[in-house]
Order: C-alpha cells, then sequence, then structure tokens
C-alpha cells in the first residue's frame, strides 16, 4: 500500500508551552505522527535533570525561546496561537491566564483553537492548586493500591501508569477529538482539561466493574490478575532473572505445565485452597533453570511465558527487533513511533529540540516575523540552570516562568517524570466544553507498515554537558506558577 505524507498529523500545527512530564510526551507523540510542535522554551531551561539534547520526549520538535514574563513575551506566542491549530500548557490553574496566554486569550486569537490542558489534578476541586506527583495522583484513584504483595507495600510502576498512561495519552486522545470537532462544519475551538486522576481513574473501569460483580477483591495480590492466581505473575530463575506468566485459559494453562515438567505434580488450579501449594511447586521449577534455559524451553509455544527484560535488554529481543519496535537515531536507541499506519506512516523526524535553536527557521515557516527580530532570548541548546530549593517536595529546577506572582511556591503535583508542581495542574480554571463527538477514524485493514526514522534537514546545535544536579523525580518548578502539577 502506498505511503504518503510524513504521519497521519501531517499539517497539523501544536504550540506546546515547555513543562515536564505528560506534556511533554504528548506533544512528543504528536510530532511522532506528524505534527509541525513548536515548543516554547523559557529562559534558564525547564527545570529537568538532563542535558536537553538527552530528553527524548522533544524529539522531531522544533524550540523557540520566550520569557512570558517579559512585556513582549505574551504577544509573541499568541503570534504563535494565531497561526495553529493545539496548544499544550502544563501549568497550575491560573498561571496560564495571568501570564496572559490563557484560553480566553487564545481562543480571541483564534476561535477554532483547540487548547489542551495537562495536570495531575485538574483545573477545579480542593486539591487543583497543590503540588503532587504521578505516585500521589495514582493513589487516590485506586490504582496503586492494586499492586505490590499481599504482605508487602504497594509498588509504584515508575510514572508510566499516571503521567503517560492516565495523564499523556488522555489528553492526546482529547486533543484530536476537539480537533476533529473543531474543523468540521460550524465547529469552534474549545478547552480540553486532563487531569492525571481522571485518566486513571477511567483506566480502572474494567476491575470496578468485577469489583461490583463480585469477581473482584478489594485487596492486593488475591485476583486473577494482579499476582493472586499461582498462574500469573512473576517467578525468579536458577541466575536470579525472572519468568512472566500469563497462562489464564485452560489450554495455555495446560501447555504451560506440559512445558514446566510438572503436569502430573500439581493440584488442580480450581481449587483455590491449594493455590499456596501450587505456587510452591511452579516456584521451585523455576528454580532449577536459568531465565535464558527456560526462554528456550517456552520459545514459541502458547504457554503465554515471557522473559522479564530490563530496559537494556528489551530492544534486542528478537520479535521487537524484527517488528522495529525499538529504532536508532542519531546513536541513541529509542522506542519507534506506536501506533503503526498503513498509509502515513509516523517517524523519528529528528532529535530532540534544544532550546531556542530553531528561532528563525520557525519565525520563517509560521510567518512571525516578531520572532525573528527578538533573537534568542539564551545561548541555543543550553540546559537547564541550576536547581533551586524546591518547597516540601523536595528540590526544583526553578523556572522564570514559575514564578507567577500568586503561586504557592511548592512545586504542584509532578508527573512521573518529577514534580509538575505546577504542571498539568497548573492549567487554569477554565473548563473544558466538553469532548467533540467525531471519533477517530475507521482503521484500513491493510496490515500497518512500521515507523520509519528520518534525518533531521539541520544540525542540532552540540548539547551542554553538563547535567543538571536536580535528582531525576524533582521535575518540578519550585516557586513556580508555571510549574506542572504532572
Amino acid at each position: 500500500m502506498a505511503q504518503t505524507g510524513n504521519g497521519p498529523l501531517s499539517g497539523v500545527r501544536v504550540v506546546e508551552l515547555a513543562g515536564i512530564g505528560p506534556g511533554p510526551f504528548a506533544a512528543m507523540l504528536l510530532a511522532d505522527l506528524g505534527a509541525d510542535v513548536v515548543r516554547v522554551d523559557r529562559p534558564g531551561g525547564s527545570g529537568i535533570s538532563i542535558p536537553p539534547a538527552h530528553d527524548l520526549t522533544n524529539r522531531g520538535k522544533r524550540s523557540v525561546l520566550v520569557d512570558l514574563k517579559a512585556p513582549e513575551g505574551p504577544g509573541r506566542v499568541l503570534d504563535l496561537v494565531e497561526r495553529a491549530d493545539v496548544l499544550i500548557e502544563g501549568y497550575r490553574p491560573g498561571v496560564a491566564e495571568r501570564l496572559g496566554v490563557g484560553p480566553e486569550e487564545c481562543l480571541a486569537r483564534n476561535p477554532r483553537l483547540v487548547y489542551g490542558r495537562m495536570t495531575g489534578w485538574g483545573q477545579d476541586g480542593p486539591l487543583a492548586d497543590t503540588a503532587g506527583h504521578d505516585i500521589g495522583y495514582i493513589a487516590l484513584t485506586g490504582a496503586l493500591g492494586m499492586t505490590g504483595t499481599a504482605d508487602g507495600p504497594p509498588v509504584a510502576p515508575a510514572n508510566l501508569l499516571g503521567d503517560y498512561a492516565g495523564g499523556s495519552l488522555y489528553l492526546v486522545i482529547g486533543v484530536l477529538a476537539a480537533l476533529q470537532h473543531a474543523r468540521g462544519e460550524g465547529g469552534a475551538g474549545q478547552v480540553v482539561d486532563a487531569a492525571i486522576v481522571d485518566g486513571t481513574a477511567h483506566l480502572t473501569t474494567m476491575i470496578r466493574g468485577m469489583l461490583e460483580a463480585g469477581a473482584w477483591q478489594d485487596r492486593r495480590a488475591a485476583n486473577l490478575l494482579d499476582g493472586g492466581a499461582p498462574f500469573y505473575g512473576t517467578y525468579e530463575t536458577a541466575d536470579g532473572g525472572h519468568m512472566a506468566v500469563g497462562a489464564l485459559e485452560q489450554r495455555f494453562y495446560a501447555e504451560f505445565l506440559r512445558l514446566l515438567g510438572i503436569a502430573d505434580e500439581v493440584p488442580p488450579r480450581e481449587d483455590l485452597a491449594k493455590w499456596g501449594e501450587l505456587r510452591t511447586a511452579i516456584a521451585d521449577r523455576f528454580r532449577t533453570r536459568t531465565r535464558e534455559e527456560w526462554t528456550a524451553v517456552f520459545d514459541g509455544s502458547d504457554a503465554c511465558v515471557a522473559p522479564v527484560l530490563s530496559l537494556r535488554e528489551a530492544p534486542g529481543h528478537p520479535h521487537l527487533a524484527a517488528r522495529g519496535t525499538f529504532v536508532e537515531h542519531e546513536g541513541v536507541t529509542q522506542p519507534a513511533p506506536a501506533p503503526r499506519f498503513s498509509r502515513t506512516p509516523g517517524a523519528v523526524r529528528g532529535g530532540p529540540a534544544l532550546p531556542g535553536a530553531d528561532t528563525e527557521e520557525v519565525a520563517r515557516d509560521w510567518d512571525v516575523p516578531a520572532l525573528s527580530a527578538a533573537g534568542p532570548e539564551g545561548p541555543p541548546g543550553a540546559g537547564p540552570e541550576t536547581p533551586t530549593p524546591a518547597g516540601p517536595e523536595g528540590p526544583t529546577s526553578a523556572r522564570p516562568e514559575d514564578q507567577a506572582p500568586a503561586r504557592p511556591e511548592g512545586p504542584t503535583s509532578a508527573g512521573p517524570e518529577g514534580p509538575t508542581s505546577a504542571g498539568p495542574e497548573d492549567r487554569a480554571p477554565a473548563r473544558p466544553e466538553g469532548p467533540s463527538s467525531a471519533g477517530p477514524e475507521s482503521p484500513t485493514t491493510a496490515r500497518p507498515e512500521g515507523p520509519t526514522v528520518t534525518r533531521p534537514e539541520d544540525p542540532t546545535p552540540a548539547p551542554s554537558d553538563t547535567p543538571s544536579t536536580a535528582h531525576p523525580g524533582d521535575r518540578s518548578v519550585a516557586g513556580s506558577e508555571e510549574g506542572s502539577q504532572r
């Protein structure tokens, strides 16, 4: 099937007000799918603890430097907004409004604009103005309470569940639905209020249905899908590795026991009273061989068993390698764009945007001469400045924009990538007008082709070699109203 364009979102223009966590990841998804994403960076950096050249969530974007606290700053952003289809911001509620780039100002300049707001707690509610992080958001939704062993504490699943699954993905779904509505006959722009607590709660829908039906116990490691069942969990191998077992269906379970070599030695799995005995038998057997040996035993079978790989090991797995699940771009191995499209495949079109490196190019392409006339407001490619001490949540790199006048100094709830204290929650009060009824278009039946990787047309400036001293988790902006609340 012939491929066209540079992704299904080719031609869509997105303005991203620099932040950390779920907002940048959402903008990266749009860039992977072909959108022209311009990140508005602030002088001094975003506050994350890695050099800009290594921040893969900014791949495929372009960057301009604008000081939103300078008299001319808001006007330059509004000039970009006038030519954009989407804006994404992750400030605490009210911050964008105080800076002069809230929904009212932006929609006045561009009535069809989709204004996406990413926060942890949401635009309203008792916690809306407080700092937070991914772990706190998923804790309140009940999702965190489902993880871990029966006799141990809940286990934080990095920041994948809250920041990215409950945050970024829901923001992107909302933005695309609103964009479909805005482009339809009689359509108009609107505000999309994406809160991590809302998205994460939504992810628990099936489990809550099972709970109401009496098919799920409201405690850890006591259910079919939370490690409670001996045939759905992980087991240690002789070399300290682990194997993941998901033999739920009877025929797959039978194959699992046959290959494990204990089919005639264990009690029937229907006897819940003997699940402890069954688990012990399975665990003892797995400890007799290494992870590599068990991988060979189950390879190609329907036993639903797989080795637990590390982040560095994953790209080398034969299946992922064959599909091109990971790609190498400019010497860096990274996940390829997903999902895949048969006619308009996405692509990694460039490395991480360096602060201010694309100001002249964007000024020309978007016809915003004021950007070019102003020139960069800081050294292109400069990394974040030394973080300033933050409030109770630990040190967070202070971002100039995060010093909004009347906001708390503590970081707003940050996402997995660090406190977004002013992040997603730094959204302004305005509430979204509701999701558009338009849904995604029907997928084609042709087999989608894998994502491609194209090299950037222009070389990017050399990155700074000096990493920030901030802790990876402390990504919130200290004392900033603009800090993200992820």
